[in-house]
């Protein structure tokens, strides 16, 4: 009986923060997942299943502040507000009904507080024993990209665009498959240095 109770509170709270995303008028909830690193934001977006939560965790352990492993937060400006819930972690083979929340804290992270500017969007699929070799993209293929995880998307369209543009203004924005997500961290964290 309180398994069912966890699936029904699971469910309920998933449907909660699903409407915020939708509904909400001052921002644009992007379906991501988000680190901060040193004074700037790196996204990662993507679907559920592809890895995000392992590569935000892999990014804190590695020193990066903890935003988010659900949702990038954009304002109308483009920079990026903490949704800093516990990570979301799946059981074996990526089963939802055996997933656990993870304090930040226990993985040696500090929850990012103050909004970012974004620097660099990583949309990056997790396959085992791929080489991350990116490509970079272009202000309008990564605007398109992001589109596709914006959540108000359809409801808004105007206020959607508006903020992803803002946010990929000054960013580098990568896409293609990775392996590791440890491997992947500290060059992301390097390429972020670099991009400043």
């Amino acid at each position: 009986q309180s398994i069912a109770y966890g699936a029904l509170f699971t469910a309920f709270h998933r449907h909660a923060e699903l409407l915020t995303a939708l509904r909400a008028q001052n921002c644009v909830f992007l379906h991501a997942g988000v680190v901060g690193w040193r004074g700037r934001a790196l996204i990662i977006p993507g679907r559920s299943m592809t890895g995000k939560t392992t590569l935000v965790s892999a990014l804190v352990r590695a020193g990066a502040e903890y935003y988010s492993d659900e949702f990038a937060v954009l304002d109308g400006r483009g920079r990026v507000h903490p949704f800093a819930k516990p990570l979301s972690i799946r059981g074996a083979g990526g089963c939802d009904r055996h997933a656990r929340s993870q304090r930040v804290e226990e993985l040696g992270g500090v929850r990012g507080t103050e909004p970012l500017p974004v620097g660099l969007v990583v949309l990056a699929e997790h396959r085992p024993g791929a080489s991350w070799r990116p490509t970079r993209l272009t202000r309008g293929q990564a605007v398109l990209e992001m589109l596709a995880h914006t959540v108000p998307a359809r409801v808004r369209p105007e206020a959607s665009l508006v903020s992803l543009e803002r946010a990929v203004a000054k960013a580098v924005v990568l896409k293609g498959e990775r392996g590791e997500a440890e491997d992947l961290a500290v060059e992301l964290l390097r390429l972020s240095e670099a991009t400043e």
